[in-house]
């Protein structure tokens, strides 16, 4: 009986021998070293593991706000955009006034950038970054992403421009939706008026008007796009419609 007893507890106690110790939880310090590591060398999954340590097991350790961050960019980096922008979006809610929350909103707004679509296809993506880079400039102007921002805004209007003409294009030309493409490029002329395809909406918006019999309108747009846009091909064109148009 004793010896039985005996050879059960050396049976269980070799088994706890045999279990494995647990793994220590590093300093924060030594988890970013070896996430930004892992980083540079492209391992993602790797990186972000490591952040994620920081942030769950060393939530006030002042890396946790950059490992929130970095778990983004590995994300960005890998063009998974949706994740980076979940990761992004997060830092923000938490650390609006961080010395890195400027970079932050930046990569948050590339993130909807890197995704705009061709212009024939939904700019909402386009939309988006807009808001975003507008944010950027509006909460951070002293970053040293505004500028860039900035000329990032410029296109994105430009895209969200060029699709309204490109529908009104389609009313007028595919579905003889006079109604439709005139509301579109009006949209143009007051919501983006300095951008490149201001002068195609004009000259668009003047053949809707001769086609609804408003010849005065017409001619005042081509009159104006020859005055304002006359090195532009619309430009030129809206000359040699006037003078057929007075013949």
């Amino acid at each position: 009986m004793r010896v039985g007893l005996i050879a059960l507890l050396l049976l269980f106690g070799g088994c706890a021998w045999l279990r494995p110790s647990p793994t220590p939880i590093l300093p924060a310090d030594e988890l970013y070293q070896i996430g930004e590591n892992e980083l540079s060398k492209r391992r993602y999954e790797e990186a972000r593991t490591n952040f994620r340590r920081i942030v769950e097991r060393h939530p006030n350790s002042a890396f946790a706000p950059r490992a929130r961050f970095l778990m983004g960019e590995a994300y960005y980096r890998e063009a998974e955009f949706d994740k980076a922008i979940g990761e992004f979006g997060t830092f923000m809610a938490f650390y609006p006034r961080h010395q890195i929350a400027d970079l932050v909103q930046y990569r948050l707004s590339m993130s909807y950038y890197d995704q705009i679509k061709p212009i024939e296809q939904d700019q909402t993506l386009a939309a988006k970054a807009l808001d975003q880079f507008k944010k950027l400039v509006k909460d951070y102007p002293e970053s040293r992403y505004a500028t860039d921002a900035l000329a990032k805004i410029d296109i994105c209007r430009g895209r969200l421009a060029q699709k309204e003409v490109w529908i009104a294009a389609y009313n007028y030309n595919q579905q003889g939706n006079v109604v439709g493409a005139r509301q579109r490029l009006e949209k143009v002329l007051k919501d983006y008026p300095r951008t490149l395809v201001v002068p195609e909406a004009m000259f668009m918006l003047a053949e809707v008007s001769f086609r609804e019999g408003k010849t005065d309108e017409a001619v005042a747009l081509l009159r104006r796009l020859e005055a304002e846009y006359g090195f532009t091909d619309f430009g030129r064109r809206a000359a040699a419609r006037l003078r057929s148009a007075q013949r």
